[in-house]
């Protein structure tokens, strides 16, 4: 239910393994795309996170979405997604074609099952949320693959306060209604596009500020400035809950304004 099917724009594709070269955004309209391409024909992979969901405390939906793009964000920059690193062939198979997150959730004995398997787990004020390296479509680890995609309602016990702006802020659709995790795989998708975006020293300031964020909804007068600000913006597929082509994020990092 919330796999998002997406694919960059750019003609030439970096690979985060390979120390790409800082992308030129305001050069794209549309950062993701949904029109098929030669990706379709790689070997499909997909990034997996899974969120905890105990009934007795569920998290926070925007500490979990805020955790969720974190999440991604480690994922990419650790040691083990680089160069000859143990995860870095599948980031590569994964890169090489479309870019796939599902989000799943787990509690109890499921959630330490998965903690088992190779991954990194981020945690937030209120939400724990573990990323593991890509994997085939349809060859998911048995412990993931009995996870349930559905059910990841979540509510903020009160609203979030206003955005720090001197920090990354990932900017939601004010005009489109999104499951919780279909929005932790949107707000992963935008952190992710910051990432590739940002020159190698702004990255490095990041990865060791602990990757601060904040997710928000976007005042919807302010919306159709920043789809037109040449910020990174992610496009979805429509595969699942919203209509192909709609503009679900923008990363809006202190670096990257014009």
């Amino acid at each position: 239910m919330h796999e998002d099917i997406v694919v960059r724009a750019h003609a030439a594709e970096p690979h985060i393994g390979h120390s790409p070269a800082p992308l030129k955004v305001g050069a794209v309209s549309a950062p993701f795309q949904v029109s098929a391409n030669s990706r379709d024909e790689a070997p499909q992979f997909v990034l997996p996170l899974v969120v905890r969901m105990e009934k007795s405390a569920p998290p926070a939906r925007t500490d979990a979405l805020e955790t969720a793009a974190r999440a991604v964000l480690t994922m990419l920059s650790d040691p083990r997604a680089l160069g000859d690193g143990e995860w870095a062939q599948a980031v590569r198979d994964w890169e090489d074609a479309r870019i796939r997150k599902v989000v799943r959730r787990a509690r109890g004995a499921e959630w330490r099952r998965a903690g088992e398997l190779p991954g990194i787990t981020l945690t937030g004020k209120s939400a724990e949320v573990r990323v593991f390296p890509p994997v085939p479509l349809d060859g998911w680890p048995r412990e993931l693959a009995k996870l349930q995609v559905s059910g990841t309602e979540l509510d903020d016990p009160e609203p979030p306060a206003g955005a720090d702006r001197s920090a990354p802020v990932l900017w939601l659709n004010p005009e489109l209604e999104m499951s919780a995790g279909k929005t932790m795989a949107q707000t992963g998708h935008g952190a992710q596009l910051a990432w590739w975006a940002l020159p190698e020293e702004e990255r490095d300031a990041w990865r060791e500020a602990g990757f601060p964020l904040a997710v928000r909804t976007a005042d919807p007068a302010e919306w159709p400035e920043l789809t037109g600000s040449g910020l990174p913006l992610v496009r979805d597929a429509g595969f699942t809950e919203i209509a192909p082509g709609s503009c679900t994020v923008v990363a809006d990092h202190p670096a990257l304004r014009s």
